[in-house]
């Protein structure tokens, strides 16, 4: 089970975490989780310049080591690069102290003081650790774009339907999530740019 839209009764319990930007512009920060990856990489880079857009990719530490040329295209392009962990870590089965060495590894090659929990999950000791360092950042909604019961016409509409001003809105840099994630991509851009959107890196 997922939630393609996070309930904002729920982020009160986790205040100190980003959900969402401002919703006073129309502005959407895209997201991309798992990278980077061979080829993926670059075709994604592609479709944003396409659309003039700017997102932020949440790198895993042991990916950025194995494909160090999509890595740096990220960064040449314009985008933001943060934290996902060095192995894709799950919080919840993992002491703090291992999670935070596992995070602190992934800093030394991904140099950002923004961090998303593989998953979504972490403890609420873990995160008050990570705090004193990053940013924790969440989402508002959620592309399913990894999920193989999820067609990619459905993947598009969990975008287009969800998707408001400040929405943090997550795809995956995956072979994983590919099939979804390229047919939902470039005509999730088109769509909202056409409702005056843009598309911005966090800061």
């Amino acid at each position: 089970m997922y939630l393609v839209k996070t309930p904002d009764l729920l982020k009160p319990f986790a205040g100190d975490m980003l959900w969402n930007e401002s919703r006073d512009q129309r502005v959407v920060y895209l997201t991309f989780d798992d990278g980077p990856s061979e080829s993926i990489t670059f075709e994604i880079i592609d479709i944003l310049k396409e659309y003039d857009a700017l997102a932020t990719f949440f790198c895993i530490g042991g990916n950025v080591v194995r494909y160090p040329r999509a890595y740096q295209a990220l960064i040449n392009s314009g985008h933001k690069t943060a934290n996902h962990t060095w192995n894709h870590m799950n919080g919840w089965k993992f002491s703090d102290f291992s999670y935070y060495k596992n995070v602190l590894e992934c800093r030394k090659v991904v140099d950002s003081n923004l961090f998303r929990p593989p998953y979504g999950r972490i403890t609420r000791s873990q995160s008050q650790g990570l705090k004193r360092k990053f940013k924790i950042v969440m989402w508002d909604v959620l592309s399913a774009d990894w999920r193989s019961d999820v067609s990619p016409e459905k993947c598009l509409s969990n975008v287009l339907l969800n998707t408001k001003p400040g929405s943090i809105v997550v795809f995956h840099d995956s072979d994983k999530a590919y099939r979804n994630m390229i047919y939902a991509l470039p005509r999730s851009l088109k769509r909202l740019k056409e409702k005056g959107y843009s598309f911005l890196a966090l800061s």
